[in-house]
C-alpha cells in the first residue's frame, strides 16, 4: 500500500514501532512513510484504537512493551496479511477467517456469561465493521 506525500514522494505502508513518553514501546502500529522527506504518519483508521490505548497508559506510564495488533484488529488483520505463511491465502479469505474467529468467540463468551469478554469480542467487531474492512483497504 502507498500514498502520495505532501512533498511529491510516495509514502509507503509499513508495520512500526510507536514510542509513546520515552517508556511504552507500542509495535506493529500501521504507518505510512516517506523516504523522500521522513514523513510519517499513522493509518488514518487505527488512530482511534492508537489514541484510546495511549490515554489508557497516562501521562506518566511504565516501561512496556506492547503489541497494537492485540488492541486493534485491522492491525491484526496486516500482520495476517504480511506474514509470510499466509501469502497463498487470499485477502478476502484472511478477513473472513477472522470474522469467523471472532463470531466464534463470541457464542463462547456468551455461553460462559462473560460480559467483559462479550463487550470485548463485540468491540473488536465493531472496529471492523465501522471501517468497513474489504480487500480495496489493502491494496
Amino acid at each position: 500500500m502507498q500514498k502520495a506525500c505532501k512533498c511529491g514522494g510516495k509514502m509507503m505502508f509499513r508495520l512500526r514501532t510507536v514510542i509513546y513518553q520515552s517508556n511504552v514501546e507500542i509495535e506493529n502500529v500501521p504507518i505510512f512513510s516517506c523516504n523522500s522527506c521522513q514523513k510519517s504518519e499513522v493509518f488514518a483508521e487505527v488512530k482511534p484504537e492508537l489514541t484510546s490505548l495511549i490515554g489508557k497508559l497516562g501521562s506518566k506510564p511504565d516501561k512496556r512493551q506492547l503489541l497494537f495488533d492485540e488492541y486493534s484488529e485491522i492491525a491484526h488483520l496486516m500482520m495476517r496479511a504480511s506474514d509470510k505463511k499466509l501469502l497463498a491465502s487470499s485477502l478476502e479469505s484472511i478477513i473472513q477467517e477472522r470474522i469467523n474467529e471472532l463470531l466464534d468467540l463470541l457464542l463462547i463468551a456468551k455461553s460462559l456469561d462473560d460480559e467483559a469478554w462479550i463487550a470485548d469480542v463485540r468491540g473488536r467487531l465493531s472496529q471492523l465493521a465501522k471501517n468497513h474492512i474489504s480487500v480495496n483497504d489493502f491494496s
